[in-house]
């Protein structure tokens, strides 16, 4: 599972689909992975045949939920630990890393592929020390790329240009392939609705750009915006697409983003994100600093249930106090930056650092 994870799952037409439009180097490297992926595709193609056929029906007669909460935020800023206190509360559910890599059928091929995902899978995630497994929370991208074959994440695997492929690449389609990508979307909660019966809460940087859409198709959704310190979120996302990009690129044309690029995307997603979420009420979105969840996590998430009018349970603390007991020992990954790198940064940054506290480290 440390290579093409990002596509491995997708259905056959989708990933010729995919592959016919892009450019493929040939080279053993990428071969191999065309290879693990065209096997992939066929199995996956047949489980959701078989899926179609049993549940097709059951899946039709569940609403489509209305109400998901999404975690928004730029990539690396905490999102994951809230993402997983969240899955905790015992009135949510996440998609899980099983149902985001399998989305077209993971409610009929999880036994089958428990075994393989057991004994390739490592513990921990490629670009950190965080803990992973099949059914822990995942963010929900991976899921609609595979669905609709519509995201950044595209660009990334098939890279056209030595440029940040955020800086390239539409969050959304458009016409007739931005409705697929929503019904994409809106049939895998609903089959997340129809497997757990519960609220869906969804971490994804990328929604941070599409929130006047998930508002629309979503109109009684909640927002969590996540904030960190830009010296540890920069240097992490750039280490984040690094590995990521190493381990599913198909062409020769990879590329590692700049300090600058990267400060100044975070600076531009910061800023739709305010605009995007002012004009929500006041219960529709919630801000929370990485910083402080970790210092507090108990006391932080009542501050935010609160905010948002959700009931903070008991059994939903305990739930918190046992999984902060079980992550004891973790080391976060340190990147040590230059006052060169805290200058180039916090030049792109000044805004963001003034309205979340983050001036006080310059």
């Amino acid at each position: 599972m440390k290579n093409s994870y990002l596509t491995a799952g997708i259905r056959f037409r989708s990933l010729i689909r995919l592959l016919s439009r892009n450019h493929v180097s040939l080279t053993p490297v990428t071969v191999s992975r065309v290879l693990f992926l065209l096997q992939s595709s066929v199995w996956s193609s047949i489980f959701s045949r078989i899926e179609s056929n049993t549940y097709r029906k059951a899946i039709e007669k569940t609403p489509i939920p209305t109400n998901p909460i999404f975690i928004i935020g730029h990539w690396r800023t905490g999102s994951t630990l809230l993402h997983q206190l969240l899955a905790r509360d015992p009135g949510l559910t996440a998609p899980t890393l099983f149902q985001v890599a399998l989305p077209g059928n993971f409610l009929v091929s999880y036994r089958f592929y428990q075994p393989i995902f057991n004994l390739f899978m490592g513990s921990t995630r490629p670009m950190d020390n965080v803990r992973i497994g099949m059914d822990e929370p995942q963010e929900d991208e991976y899921a609609l790329f595979r669905l609709s074959t519509s995201s950044p994440l595209e660009q990334l695997i098939f890279p056209s240009a030595k440029k940040y492929f955020l800086s390239q690449a539409p969050m959304l389609p458009e016409g007739a392939l931005l409705d697929q990508w929503v019904e994409g979307m809106q049939h895998f909660y609903r089959k997340i609705s129809f497997a757990k019966g519960k609220r869906i809460v969804s971490k994804n940087p990328f929604n941070s750009m599409r929130i006047p859409l998930l508002v629309e198709r979503f109109p009684d959704a909640q927002f969590i915006h996540i904030t960190r310190h830009p010296f540890d979120v920069v240097p992490s996302t750039r280490h984040l697409w690094k590995i990521v990009q190493k381990q599913n690129i198909l062409n020769r044309y990879g590329y590692t983003p700049t300090f600058r690029e990267i400060a100044m995307y975070f600076s531009m997603m910061s800023e739709e994100i305010l605009k995007t979420t002012g004009a929500l009420s006041k219960n529709k979105v919630a801000e929370i600093r990485y910083e402080d969840l970790e210092q507090d996590p108990v006391s932080n998430l009542k501050k935010l249930y609160g905010q948002l009018g959700l009931p903070f349970t008991d059994p939903f603390e305990n739930q918190i106090n046992a999984f902060i007991k079980s992550t004891e020992g973790y080391k976060k990954n340190v990147f040590v930056l230059s006052d060169q790198d805290k200058k180039v940064i916090s030049d792109e940054m000044r805004s963001y650092m003034a309205r979340y506290r983050y001036m006080e480290n310059l």
